[in-house]
């Protein structure tokens, strides 16, 4: 189910150029709401209609600042470093644009007195390589810091824990930020240029080795799926709501079943186990 129409007018997409938050931003523009689309580089399909390319970086303020003008709602989907050559980059990388640019966007929300913030984590932030069964948000806590294998699940960490404690922060005109985080697993979906052709190569025999567990089972979200469950959260940070998903986080997985699938996605704040 989509948000109502009226919980929205106008919502930035920081990494809006990336897969999920240009899917993001297209969905947006589909309820008849102003996006935009901010990122260092352009988005590689076609700008809908209804939204806007502006080019930045999450960690210069002034540019985060401009493209904020008339917003009500920030997306923040930018971070560096999920997967790919990035991971061998030094820590002050990923800290200079997931923990310091995520700092950024709290600063210009409270300086535009925009008062919804819905921050994209990983479940990494509670994964260490162990099994998680029968998980959920208030029973698995946060994998320690020091402890984290990678600089990406250890900064993502730091920069949900800044989301969360923004919640409540006073702004103009009597109104607060509201925040939430929603912490994917691996993204899939049409034209997903980074998982889906891993999985393909591995499924064609391209690699010949094998290390670790060969029944360990990872999930999956469906880039549709989790679009849907932003959107919803979205709406859950609304006083018609009751401003249910304040100062939360909430995990997003797939479940496969036969030779089908059945797609399921949980947002407790917005809706217990909707199935779409």
């Amino acid at each position: 189910r989509a948000p109502r129409r009226s919980c929205l007018a106008k919502a930035l997409v920081t990494g809006g150029g990336g897969y999920f938050g240009y899917n993001l931003g297209c969905a947006l523009t589909k309820l008849g709401i102003t996006v935009v689309l901010f990122d260092i580089q352009k988005p590689i399909w076609e700008v809908p209609n209804g939204a806007m390319y502006f080019q930045g970086d999450v960690r210069d303020c002034k540019a985060v600042f401009k493209a904020c003008g008339g917003v009500d709602c920030v997306f923040h989907v930018a971070s560096y470093g999920m997967s790919g050559l990035e991971h061998v980059s030094s820590f002050l990388i990923f800290e200079s644009i997931n923990v310091n640019g995520t700092k950024v966007v709290i600063d210009v929300c409270k300086q535009r007195n925009i008062p919804r913030l819905i921050y994209t984590s990983t479940v990494n932030v509670v994964f260490g390589g162990n099994p998680i069964e029968e998980g959920d948000e208030e029973t698995v806590p946060y994998f320690p810091l020091e402890k984290q294998v990678n600089h990406y699940s250890r900064t993502k960490a730091m920069a949900e824990q800044m989301i969360l404690a923004a919640n409540g922060t006073p702004l103009k005109g009597g109104n607060k930020l509201h925040t939430c985080v929603l912490r994917p697993p691996g993204i899939y979906g049409p034209e997903e240029q980074k998982h889906l052709p891993r999985v393909l190569n591995i499924q064609r025999g391209l690699f010949n080795f094998q290390f670790g567990n060969p029944k360990t089972q990872m999930n999956w979200v469906h880039v549709g799926n989790l679009v849907q469950a932003h959107l919803l959260a979205a709406e859950a940070l609304t006083p018609e709501k009751g401003y249910i998903a304040v100062s939360k986080q909430f995990k997003i997985w797939v479940t496969f079943c036969g030779r089908g699938s059945s797609l399921y996605v949980r947002a407790e704040a917005c809706a217990a186990w909707p199935r779409v």
